[in-house]
């Protein structure tokens, strides 16, 4: 599996879809069919993928735009993010 860090910058697959139904998002793999759901706060850090954002800055976004604490914010990012790759939805495009 992936690791990601702070470091890692990720982008979204191109051959996946999404769509926001009610503040939440229905990601569509192309390649699979295979459907996934995200939450409001998915959704955000989806959004904000999509704009380039380093995950630092995603981070920081995150901790600005909800109460959560810190360390949980940053474990639940790792995590979404860890899984997303892992289904191929997203990649990352570190040099390593």
């Amino acid at each position: 599996m992936t690791r990601i860090s702070l470091d890692s910058q990720l982008r979204c697959a191109p051959d996946v879809l999404s769509r926001n139904l009610d503040g939440e998002t229905v990601l569509l793999d192309l390649e699979s069919g295979t459907y996934f759901g995200l939450d409001a706060v998915g959704t955000r850090i989806w959004e904000l993928i999509g704009q380039d954002q380093p995950l630092s800055a995603i981070l920081e976004v995150i901790l600005d735009e909800y109460d959560v604490d810190e360390q949980r914010a940053h474990t639940d990012l790792l995590e979404l993010l860890e899984s997303l790759v892992a289904k191929g939805l997203i990649r990352t495009t570190d040099a390593s």
